[in-house]
This record gives structure tokens, C-alpha cells and sequence, in this order.
């Protein structure tokens, strides 16, 4: 059988970009068992409540609703179960130090395959307050504004 090649996306958090200014973003591998995996490769999960956190130096993904694989058995995983992430050392260290700063936060920003393998897209991240939410909505909609008047002056 070939090897997979490329990137092919899961799952996605759209909301996450709405609700929080993204300062940094970091790739990370997922451990998972194999019903997991099948049940990714279905197209199947959820990042909508999904969070990560540092604890006792290893960083966790928590509270991100992968459904079980329909025809597992009784090795099937638990749907919305902690999961190890894989980053470097000192980009674990980097995340401490920036996570106990007031107001930051980890979120998952995309779940998707990469050549074959697992990976997690992850974001440091600060909320974002509900006048700052209005503005961007605003932004967005003059500069939707703007390309349909040039469109219709061509």
C-alpha cells in the first residue's frame, strides 16, 4: 500500500478565531489508539469545547469529543478522554511561561492528517472581549463592502 502524502483536514475550529486573538500557533502529534485513528479517518471529531493545558510538563488535549468508531469492539476509546500531545522540550517550556500569563490560553485550531500522522494545530491565544468581536465583525463586513462595489464597477 502507498504512503499517504500530504495534509488532509479532519476537523476544524472556526469559532476559536472569533473568540480569541491567536498570538502562536504550534503543530503537535496526538497519541491515540487505533479506534481513534479509524474514527478520524471516518471525518469524525469535534474541536467546538476542546482546550489544551500543561500538566507535570507534558501538554494535554482535553474536552475534544472524538466519536467511537462505529465498528470497534470492546477496545473501543472513550469519546471525550484526555490526549497526550508530542511537541518538542523547549516548546513545552516556551507554553509555560506564556500560559501563566493572565488571560492566555490554549485552544485547538485544526485537527488533520499530515503524511499519515496525526497532528493537532494548537494556539496560544487571549479571549477576545465582546466590543472587539463587533469591531472585527464590522471590519469584515465594510471589506465585503468594498470587494462587491469594485466587482460590480468592473
Amino acid at each position: 500500500m502507498p504512503r499517504e502524502k500530504g495534509r488532509k483536514l479532519v476537523a476544524q475550529n472556526r469559532r476559536a478565531r472569533h473568540d480569541y486573538h491567536i498570538d502562536d500557533t504550534y503543530e503537535a502529534g496526538i497519541v491515540l489508539t487505533g479506534t481513534e485513528v479509524k474514527s478520524l479517518r471516518a471525518g469524525r471529531a469535534s474541536l467546538v469545547d476542546g482546550f489544551a493545558q500543561v500538566k507535570n510538563g507534558e501538554v494535554w488535549l482535553e474536552n475534544v469529543h472524538i466519536p467511537e468508531y462505529a465498528q470497534g469492539t470492546w477496545t473501543n476509546h472513550a469519546a471525550r478522554r484526555p490526549r497526550k500531545l508530542l511537541l518538542h522540550r523547549e516548546e513545552i517550556s516556551r507554553l509555560i511561561g506564556k500560559t501563566n500569563e493572565a488571560g492566555r490560553t490554549l485552544v485547538p485550531l485544526s485537527l488533520y492528517f499530515s503524511d499519515g500522522k496525526a497532528k493537532v494545530e494548537i494556539a496560544l491565544a487571549r479571549g477576545k472581549r465582546s466590543f472587539d468581536k463587533r469591531q472585527d465583525i464590522a471590519a469584515r463586513d465594510a471589506q465585503r463592502e468594498i470587494e462587491r462595489e469594485l466587482r460590480r464597477r468592473r
